[in-house]
């Protein structure tokens, strides 16, 4: 390929290396470098089997923080891919490749719209900072949620963080992240009495015992949401009871389920309102809680001004405010206080066999972040 933009030419590198969670692949090396040399001061950080590292340049002002994740999920089968994943092309002006869009063209973005701003402004006031792992598509223990308690051990002040998710759904820019609800999960087992069908009265039936707990769950009202935030919601996963034969009563019944909350409620509540329904209908359980985050929200102000101005002047679009979706690691850098919000290319094809992104559009999302720097510290060197 010739002629590569700056920004193609390093989504095409980062895509080339076959990163799969948790792996890096080299990834971060290559980041790492291009912003040594513009000045930037780089502390490793690695958790485990984790990479981690912790860029910053500046040390006074408020802290502009670009985060995101080098790791992909798997390929699937390689042989349905219009090209070998991990050997990316340009195809009818579309970047084909794992990681396109999920997120390496976004890191891509970052990196070169960070060349340009310095370029151009060497003496910004303010302080840049990348926070960067190869934990995000797995468990995301050793990650992010590491690094940031890390850094909040020490008092670092990160004040606005843009993760490069992929967050538009039709065009370049029409969506931005402005917060995520929570997300809790819970193991359900409920206890009965193992016997024979023809003798019921011998046996408790688990499944008989905890449907009318689970319609309850499954249609309690829990809040109304807010402006910002849709109700929350309950969802059973799975459902999983029997030996397997049809003349034996099960003695247990597992229900997975998980819960996608507000910011009008929190985990204790919920977990509450759940034992309470539950004791309600005199079961014997037992349940195992997973925490995986608490919501967070950015209200409008002066992060989500900058980025909404640098959308409007680049793809000429007023995008709108988002908390639907799933979960990202900005509820890890929101425990800092921190204003987070998620900014990324196209979405619809993340995860899958041929995930691809407008290769045009990652130099305009690089021009978008540039005019973000621009907003927040250019004016004020």
């Amino acid at each position: 390929m010739t002629d590569l933009s700056p920004t193609l030419e390093l989504a095409i590198d980062l895509i080339s290396r076959p990163s799969v969670t948790p792996e890096d692949a080299g990834c971060q090396d290559v980041m790492i470098e291009r912003l040594k040399r513009i000045g930037f001061n780089i502390e490793y950080m690695p958790f485990g089997e984790v990479k981690n590292f912790y860029a910053k340049r500046g040390t006074t002002g408020p802290n502009l923080c670009f985060a995101g994740h080098t790791d992909v999920v798997p390929t699937g089968p390689e042989k349905d891919w219009k090209v070998s994943p991990f050997e990316p092309k340009i195809i009818d002006g579309m970047l084909y490749g794992r990681g396109a869009a999920d997120m390496k063209g976004s890191l891509a973005a970052m990196v070169t719209a960070v060349e340009s701003f310095i370029q151009q402004h060497p003496d910004h006031e303010g302080q840049i900072s990348f926070l960067i792992t190869s934990d995000e598509e797995g468990p995301f223990v050793d990650g992010t949620t590491r690094v940031v308690d890390a850094l909040m051990a020490r008092n670092e002040t990160v004040d606005w963080c843009i993760v490069g998710e992929p967050s538009s759904t039709h065009t370049l820019g029409d969506i931005i992240k402005n917060g995520r609800r929570g997300s809790f999960s819970g193991d359900l087992t409920i206890y009965g009495k193992q016997g024979h069908v023809a003798y019921p009265h011998l046996a408790q039936n688990p499944i008989h015992l905890a449907a009318p707990a689970i319609v309850e769950l499954s249609t309690t009202h829990w809040d109304d949401g807010n402006d910002f935030f849709p109700p929350t919601s309950f969802q059973v996963s799975n459902l999983n009871s029997g030996t397997g034969a049809t003349n034996v009563v099960p003695g247990t019944l597992n229900a997975l389920f998980n819960f996608r909350f507000s910011s009008e409620l929190d985990f204790d509540t919920l977990k509450s309102r759940v034992i309470d329904i539950l004791d309600k209908h005199q079961l014997s359980y037992d349940v195992e809680w997973t925490y995986n985050g608490l919501p967070f929200l950015t209200r409008p102000g002066e992060l989500v001004d900058a980025i909404v101005d640098a959308v409007q002047k680049t793809v000429n679009i007023t995008p709108e405010l988002s908390t639907s979706g799933g979960t990202s690691d900005g509820r890890f850098i929101a425990k800092m206080g921190t204003q987070v919000v998620e900014l990324g290319p196209i979405n619809d094809t993340i995860h899958q066999i041929n995930e691809c992104v407008d290769a045009d559009s990652l130099n305009q999302l690089s021009t978008i972040y540039q005019r973000i720097l621009v907003n927040l510290f250019a004016n004020k060197s």
